[in-house]
């Protein structure tokens, strides 16, 4: 029986990591994407974002910017960008560059997600920063203010950058929120403006008091006059919550394995996930990670989603994809935008 609420306000979107299956390979994960993201904007999916992650055979999210043009090209309403941008890897002008010719291509529907992290490891930072020096600096704070003035074009007379100004229209700016999974990203958020989507797969205990204190302390400013603040966590859904389960058990054993150090993460398959013999260490990780996921379904999920946009003060949910599968996702987003009637929102 259905739990199906009339003018049900909660908003649904997706993040996706463009995971790369074993039985796959990139190209195919990308067009698994590109289905997945034309499938989002016809059952009305309020956004679609891509992540940043590197030197992973698991995963092809490097460039949120360019899967973000791709998305969008293929799409007509679903807003689309980057949960997130890794400020640490990048000039903030070119930032800047490529999210004005987004917004200038598909004006009104890109989203900029800024996250104060590499994304990687320390090696590959190296890499992708070309700089030691950079990767001991906390550069963020300054990064961060370029990267508005450049969009707000309003340095100091005085500043070395004041005489560059980028290209396009001073009104091609997206929609931009900070990310964080601990109170650093909130004071940013909070302090200039900005939106808010707190990663509660990464930290469920913090997920609420800190989307609370973001709706408390937001100060407007010129990106945004009201909060705008959403729960990020990772989801599956399935017609039964016996499928559910199944369905979740690669990302369990994926998340048990990252917390006991095991060198093993790959994504495992639904039938090694199943077979799989937990250690007792492995066991404790899987019962510590259970906040991190939403599991069951679409009846509970649907309850269960609703209570936390209750109680974080929000009207958003992000779901953080971890399906096993190209079948399983493109029929638990079915489900979920059926229950929440997001076609006529």
């Amino acid at each position: 029986m259905s739990n199906k609420q009339p003018d049900d306000p909660l908003k649904l979107s997706i993040l996706d990591f463009v995971h790369v299956y074993q039985s796959s390979n990139p190209t195919e994960s990308l067009k698994n994407s590109t289905e997945m993201v034309r499938l989002a904007d016809r059952l009305g999916y309020t956004r679609y974002w891509f992540t940043e992650h590197h030197n992973t055979t698991s995963q092809i999210s490097t460039s949120p910017d360019l899967l973000s043009v791709h998305a969008a090209s293929h799409t007509k309403k679903i807003r689309v960008g980057s949960g997130g941008i890794m400020l640490p890897n990048y000039s903030p002008f070119k930032v800047v560059e490529n999210f004005i010719l987004l917004e200038a291509l598909h004006p009104g529907r890109i989203d900029l997600g800024i996250g104060r992290a590499s994304g990687t490891d320390g090696w590959t930072a190296w890499a992708l920063q070309r700089s030691r020096e950079a990767l001991a600096a906390n550069e963020f704070p300054e990064q961060l203010d370029h990267l508005l003035s450049f969009f707000s074009r309003d340095f100091p007379r005085t500043h070395p950058f004041s005489n560059i100004t980028p290209s396009g229209d001073p009104s091609l700016v997206p929609d931009m929120y900070m990310l964080g999974s601990s109170e650093g990203g909130l004071q940013f958020a909070v302090e200039k403006g900005l939106g808010f989507v707190f990663a509660a797969h990464l930290a469920p205990q913090l997920a609420i008091p800190i989307l609370r204190s973001y709706r408390k302390d937001f100060t407007p400013s010129l990106y945004m006059k009201e909060p705008k603040s959403i729960l990020a966590i990772g989801v599956i859904v399935a017609e039964t919550e016996e499928e559910a389960k199944y369905l979740a058990g690669p990302v369990e054993l994926t998340w048990a394995r990252m917390r006991t150090g095991s060198p093993n993460l790959s994504f495992p398959t639904l039938e090694e996930a199943e077979s799989h013999i937990y250690t007792p260490e492995e066991e404790e990780a899987r019962d510590a990670n259970k906040d991190r996921f939403v599991i069951g379904s679409v009846n509970d999920v649907a309850a269960q989603l609703r209570q936390m946009v209750k109680a974080a003060l929000v009207d958003e949910i992000m779901i953080a994809d971890f399906y096993p599968s190209q079948e399983s996702r493109l029929k638990g987003y079915q489900l979920l935008a059926e229950e929440f009637d997001l076609s006529s929102k």
